[in-house]
């Protein structure tokens, strides 16, 4: 038990409801209404098994400087808690478990699974060598949306591109504010971000206009998808969480940076969820 508990927090299960509900989104958009039980059951076997493997190879990767910065001394790769030849072999489980999901969903997600792994594989290796690795996180994220919506319709469409874009800035925002906290590890360490490449004031800038452009981005969406006024009730929402959440980080304060911080975000994607459900019911 203590060993699963482990593995859990390696991979914080608890963020999925980051990116779970963006693809709940994508599916009912593709669905124009609600997807069949057992598309949805498929779609989240595959983003639990896709997001579980990320997690896993991310801080397998990582664990030569997770062990040196005192933030991450709990985690459990750092402690012992979970070895490294067992992060390798959940890699391995979860992107099985993917691959075989895809088997369940429209035929085109077999031959497009691999080009998903790829952004996630990527990603832990741009902050040895870009400040751009926040908009690859980005970017597998933003699968989840578009993912959905291909499960199901097989196609792609301007409008879930869009949506998949406007999740990417959102996500990647977030991993800026966060990266804003290790900019003097990360110079030390010879690592890049949008904190070191333009000053934590100029990334806190950044995001600010990043954030405003995926609050944009929802608007647009919701224009292109015919939604009804309820959906642009959760982008308002949406958008005074991004207001409260900037006002309590500054340059010199991260102390609020916490756990809670980001679990609203997660809040916010779930309220999105519930406004889009709700819009569709109007339709």
């Amino acid at each position: 038990m203590n060993k699963l508990k482990a593995h859990m927090n390696n991979i914080v299960l608890s963020h999925a409801i980051f990116a779970l509900p963006f693809a709940y989104i994508g599916a009912i958009l593709a669905s124009n209404g609600m997807p069949k039980i057992s598309d949805l059951v498929w779609i989240t076997v595959a983003m639990m098994g896709a997001r579980s493997a990320a997690m896993a190879l991310n801080n397998f990767i990582d664990l030569k400087y997770d062990r040196l910065q005192p933030r991450f001394a709990n985690r459990p790769m750092v402690t012992g808690a979970v070895k490294p030849w067992e992060a390798i072999a959940l890699t391995l489980a979860s992107l099985t478990l993917f691959f075989w999901s895809t088997t369940y969903l429209h035929p085109i997600c077999v031959k497009l699974a691999p080009l998903a792994v790829i952004p996630f594989a990527v990603y832990p290796y741009m902050k040895r060598f870009s400040w751009t690795c926040h908009f690859v996180l980005g970017l597998a994220l933003s699968i989840a949306p578009i993912g959905a919506w291909v499960a199901i319709r097989g196609e792609l469409t301007l409008p879930i591109v869009l949506l998949g874009l406007v999740v990417a800035i959102w996500i990647a925002g977030f991993d800026i504010i966060y990266g804003c906290q290790d900019v003097a590890f990360d110079k030390k360490n010879g690592l890049h971000s949008v904190p070191v490449r333009f000053g934590v004031k100029g990334a806190l800038t950044i995001v600010k206009v990043m954030h405003m452009m995926s609050i944009i981005g929802f608007f647009i969406v919701g224009q292109f998808m015919h939604m009804q006024w309820i959906y642009y009730g959760g982008v308002m929402l949406a958008a005074a969480v991004l207001v409260y959440q900037h006002s309590i980080v500054t340059p010199t304060d991260f102390t609020k940076v916490n756990q809670r911080y980001f679990m609203r975000n997660g809040l916010v994607s779930i309220a999105l969820l519930v406004f889009t459900i709700i819009s569709m019911m109007f339709d």
